[in-house]
């Protein structure tokens, strides 16, 4: 692996998969996150652009070796456009590189040797962030769910953590809604969409399974987007979490009759939302069933990280930054 200072700013954005990526020019071949497909149903119009500092800022009392850490970087999207406009890798740093986590997220992992104590490292990007309004098709009563799923589209099928579709309460549910008549598969995740904002309302509070917010009739953005996913899943429509900061929203996925697919957003928590999107806020994930080398488990969300061994007493304190900054 290039150490920090041979790796370009666009190094940032490309699907480095392991930390192994010994060739900068090899990295710089990858694709974005980006999808790409045929010509969108979707529109994008009326883009914004922020500034973002992400990254890890280590202040320690106490002297850390093998230091490890990772953090989520937003990347490309058909809405979103990421430029690199700085890095600020710490000299220390002896390795750093880029990691694609399968389903739609994107970290940096980095390693640091030493870190005395009283000193401070820091590891963080600038970026500059195009987020555009999405707006709904045109045309909808020819979109269908899709007869059979490749092995990329399957991620967003299943349970995930949190998405208990197959809890009784919830099978009830969509069975209720599959029983509603439907003009199309449009109507279909319609169906769904307003079954969820009906049964339960907006409260704030801990995370719970999509089960329990169904069963008390209270959620936040969490539960009633997990709960959403839930049900379109089971009526073989593949949705996933999408993750910007401060809330969340679900996508779904039909099909075009030629056979190409299209993920449409709507916002489960907050002003009605359906195949389109008003949002700004950048898009730092999607997915909700992670695999990281981090945790054993999978996970809903691809969060920070940070190991050392310490040389002494005290402990250290990882300040991970994702702050939006004046322009």
């Amino acid at each position: 692996m290039k150490s920090a200072n041979t790796f370009s700013r666009r190094t940032l954005l490309g699907a480095a998969t392991a930390l192994a990526c010994h060739s900068s020019m090899r990295c710089l071949a990858q694709d974005s996150q980006a999808e790409t497909t045929a010509p969108s149903r979707l529109t994008y119009e009326s883009p914004k652009a922020s500034r973002w500092k992400i990254g890890l800022i280590l202040d320690t009392p106490v002297t850390c070796v093998n230091v490890q850490a990772t953090f989520p970087v937003p990347v490309n999207w058909p809405e979103q456009e990421v430029t690199v406009r700085s890095q600020n890798i710490d000299p220390r740093v002896s390795k750093w590189a880029v990691r694609s986590i399968a389903g739609g997220a994107k970290q940096v992992v980095l390693q640091i040797p030493q870190v005395v104590a009283g000193t401070t490292a820091e590891v963080t990007f600038e970026l500059d962030i195009e987020r555009s309004r999405i707006m709904p098709p045109a045309k909808t009563d020819d979109l269908v769910i899709p007869k059979k799923l490749d092995r990329d589209l399957m991620m967003f099928m299943g349970k995930s953590p949190q998405i208990d579709l197959t809890a009784r309460g919830i099978l009830a549910a969509s069975k209720e809604v599959a029983e509603k008549e439907a003009q199309s598969d449009w109507e279909r995740v319609e169906l769904i969409y307003d079954y969820v904002r009906e049964k339960v309302q907006y409260v704030e509070g801990d995370l719970k399974n999509a089960s329990d917010a169904l069963k008390d009739g209270t959620g936040d953005c969490e539960e009633m987007t997990s709960l959403f996913v839930a049900m379109c899943r089971n009526a073989k429509v593949p949705a996933r979490m999408v993750w910007i900061p401060g809330h969340c929203y679900p996508e779904f996925y039909l099909e075009d009759p030629e056979g190409n697919g299209h993920w449409f957003p709507c916002q489960a928590a907050g002003t009605r939302q359906f195949g389109r999107m008003d949002e700004y806020r950048p898009v730092l994930q999607k997915g909700d069933r992670f695999k990281v080398p981090e945790k054993r488990e999978t996970v809903r969300y691809v969060a920070e990280f940070f190991k050392c061994d310490r040389r002494g007493s005290g402990t250290p304190r990882p300040n991970f930054v994702r702050e939006q900054l004046d322009v």
